[in-house]
């Protein structure tokens, strides 16, 4: 009994001394070639890297590094001088040792204890020579365009390689189970899309084809990207998949990406870091964004995420900040009701912006002493005085005070337009418009809907032009 007793006490121990040589991770390596010299550990998150610990190689360039806590799981990198670098995984086991030449370290790294980074490695290189291949092919097919014998050997060898390429990821996700590589292959693996059917009594089949193609796309786009998985979190990928389909894949008006937010959020959301990454890449992008309408996004963000509490990481001043900028957006989001704007005119008689029966109203902000008004007030008056017989009416409103200027810029220029004076900002234009500065213009449908916002003077006339072809008017 004693020696029972003995033996479950001995194996308890051994296993817990082994558990604790498993806490953390330790790595060691030997970069051969370089020695008393320095070295970074690095990290991927998102589109930059950022430097995790500084290391310092001995006279063998042997070194280690090590920390009691595991490190989040993604791919990492080793910085070698000359901004040189090569990635490594940081997996679940993060106890294991390389080797690699300094002057060729892709080519001659080499892993113990990691049969994961082992398998990395050899991904990469097999992919790399894939690579060139599909290259050499899609090169000869470039410069044999005029050879049509040519083009279909090439076009089919192209098909033949990419479905090689395709065998062989699904291959790799297959042999590495659920680890990090699997996980990281499968992101980047494109999606077997069912196939788009069109009716053969559709009226318009060709349309038909594109919207079923556009949704077929759309909603199965993160259909091998698993968004609560917080390993991709320090991968370029996630982000690089965030990007394409937020950029390239789903319509760029407001009401269709909203839409298309709500439902990654919603898979999100189960992870904490995940959704965290996921809502600041979606608040930078669109906050960064210059596409007409997108303000409409960051609107939607704020009142779903940012202002609601769910986003606890950032501080009351920004969220008092933000509370605020999207105050002076609301009101003036396309889609919108246009706010009436009832004032002064230069004729001396009060005008109303809700007055105009015009098929379109250009509202535009102006100072007679700005100097990129006084670019873009002639280029709008010109435009004004052939689209005044179609159907488009110009309210313009000074945002100064100088009277005298004011009517001495209108009379010199002959604007003959409706020319709006509240010096006093009595009808609240600053707000209801979010007028910061200027020149600043709005188009307003028939129905006084705002349909265009700060836009240039010389894209007045093509986006009129344009609405009316995509709405027959």
């Amino acid at each position: 009994m004693r020696r029972i007793l003995f033996g479950l006490i001995f194996l308890i121990t051994s296993l817990g001394v082994a558990s604790q040589e498993k806490n953390g991770y330790q790595i060691s390596f030997t970069i051969n070639g370089l020695r008393d010299s320095t070295v970074f550990l690095a990290y991927h998150l998102g589109d930059k890297q950022y430097i995790l610990d500084t290391i310092k190689l001995d006279a063998s360039g042997s070194a280690q590094v090590s920390g009691r806590e595991a490190l989040q799981q993604g791919i990492y990198m080793i910085v070698l001088p000359g901004k040189r670098f090569f990635e490594i995984l940081m997996a679940e086991d993060q106890h294991f040792s390389f080797t690699c030449s300094f002057n060729d370290p892709f080519s001659t790294l080499s892993f113990s204890g990691s049969t994961e980074n082992t398998s990395f490695i050899e991904y990469q290189k097999n992919w790399g020579k894939m690579q060139q291949r599909a290259s050499a092919i899609s090169r000869r097919l470039q410069n044999n365009k005029q050879n049509n014998d040519s083009v279909k050997i090439l076009s089919e060898a192209q098909k033949s390689q990419e479905e090689k390429m395709k065998s062989y990821l699904k291959g790799v996700v297959s042999d590495n189970k659920s680890n990090l590589l699997s996980v990281l292959v499968k992101a980047m693996l494109p999606v077997d899309l069912p196939p788009v059917i069109v009716p053969l009594n559709a009226s318009n089949p060709d349309s038909l084809r594109w919207i079923l193609t556009y949704l077929n796309n759309k909603d199965h786009f993160f259909d091998n990207i698993d968004l609560t998985d917080e390993r991709l979190i320090r991968t370029p990928i996630l982000q690089s998949r965030l990007n394409t389909f937020f950029t390239n894949v789903v319509i760029q008006a407001p009401d269709s990406i909203n839409k298309e937010i709500e439902r990654v959020i919603k898979r999100s959301e189960r992870n904490y870091k995940m959704f965290q990454f996921v809502s600041v890449w979606l608040f930078n992008h669109f906050r960064e964004s210059e596409i007409m309408g997108h303000d409409g996004v960051i609107v939607k963000l704020a009142d779903d995420i940012y202002l609601s509490g769910k986003a606890d990481w950032v501080s009351k001043e920004f969220k008092d900040d933000l509370r605020k900028q999207v105050e002076l957006i609301r009101p003036n989001l396309i889609g919108r009701k246009a706010a009436d704007l009832v004032m002064d005119s230069h004729r001396g008689v009060f005008v109303s912006l809700f007055d105009i029966e015009a098929d379109f109203t250009v509202l535009y902000f102006w100072e007679p002493d700005c100097g990129h008004c006084n670019v873009s007030t002639p280029k709008l008056r010109t435009f004004y005085e052939t689209a005044r017989e179609a159907g488009v009416e110009v309210f313009t409103v000074c945002t100064s005070s100088d009277r005298a200027k004011w009517s001495k810029y209108i009379e010199e220029n002959k604007l003959v337009w409706i020319n709006g004076w509240d010096p006093q900002r009595r009808t609240r234009f600053d707000f209801f418009y979010n007028v910061q500065s200027t020149p600043m213009i709005y188009i307003l449908d028939r129905n006084k809907t705002i349909i265009a916002k700060k836009i240039s003077a010389e894209d007045v006339g093509p986006f009129i032009e344009s609405y009316r072809k995509a709405f027959r008017q």
